[in-house]
């Protein structure tokens, strides 16, 4: 699975480690996540995220 970085603050979302303080389960995708989650560090939305290469 793709690992996705905030294009705000550089946060990384791991698939491998989901997002346990929002209750993103380890294994979830990028794309399973709800729209209404935001990034951890800075609060943007999904849709200011880009995968990463």
């Amino acid at each position: 699975m793709m690992k996705y970085v905030c294009d705000a603050c550089g946060y990384v979302y791991d698939p491998e480690f989901g997002d346990p303080d929002t209750d993103i389960a380890i294994g979830t995708a990028f794309e399973d996540i709800p729209d209404d989650w935001v990034c951890p560090i800075c609060g943007v939305g999904k849709d200011q995220f880009s995968p990463m290469e």
